[in-house]
């Protein structure tokens, strides 16, 4: 795993966040804004890749709120990231079913890719848009998969979550997260044939 900031190897809380949160439960509210800014984002792409649409910056607010009404119980030493998209995703659901409906993939497709990271001004034109391109038919493919498999395969490939992380957010065993991961990257492998190459080390968690 890369370590990013505010994380630690192995999915760890970083000193950042947990700095932050015990500022919070001091009687810091205010500290909590530092978790919002630092977390947004890729709750923002997880709440959109799993198909709350343009309901996806509501369905992250009502999160925040909830994580931070539920900050008392969150277990110390654990990480803050995977636990609070834990959060999303039912507050996902609870948007999709309250709707009555499930986002289009051009919608989904057209609102991930705007929430992705910016390519850099000094790539390759031709290389910028094949990986573009790529990541389209991704997204496309991904609604050809069943609910777990396209909620497994997000995690650990469009928010390059571990596999430990990925685990905590969807609250199953991380064998359960291999055996479906598998059966996802088979699916879409047929669907995008190539699309997967050297997919083996990543299913068993050799990121």
């Amino acid at each position: 795993m890369r370590t990013r900031e505010g994380t630690l190897e192995g999915g760890r809380i970083g000193i950042d966040d947990a700095a932050a949160i015990a500022r919070v439960r001091s009687g810091e509210p205010e500290a909590y804004a530092e978790l919002v800014r630092a977390h947004t984002g890729i709750a923002l792409r997880a709440a959109v890749a799993l198909g709350a649409g343009a309901d996806a910056e509501d369905v992250v607010q009502a999160a925040f709120f909830k994580a931070y009404q539920s900050l008392g119980s969150f277990r110390d030493g654990s990480a803050f990231r995977p636990w609070l998209l834990r959060i999303v995703v039912n507050e996902t659901r609870n948007t999709l079913r309250s709707a009555g409906r499930l986002q289009a993939a051009t919608g989904r497709e057209a609102a991930l890719l705007g929430a992705g990271p910016v390519i850099p001004e000094s790539a390759d034109p031709a290389v910028a848009a094949l990986a573009e391109e790529r990541r389209a038919q991704l997204l496309a493919a991904l609604d050809e998969l069943n609910d777990d498999q396209r909620r497994v395969v997000t995690y650990r490939y469009l928010l390059e979550m571990d596999e430990a992380e990925t685990a905590e957010a969807l609250g199953w065993p991380r064998g359960t997260v291999k055996s479906r991961l598998n059966r996802g990257l088979r699916k879409l492998g047929r669907i995008l044939p190539g699309a997967w190459e050297g997919g083996d080390e990543h299913e068993h968690g050799g990121r």
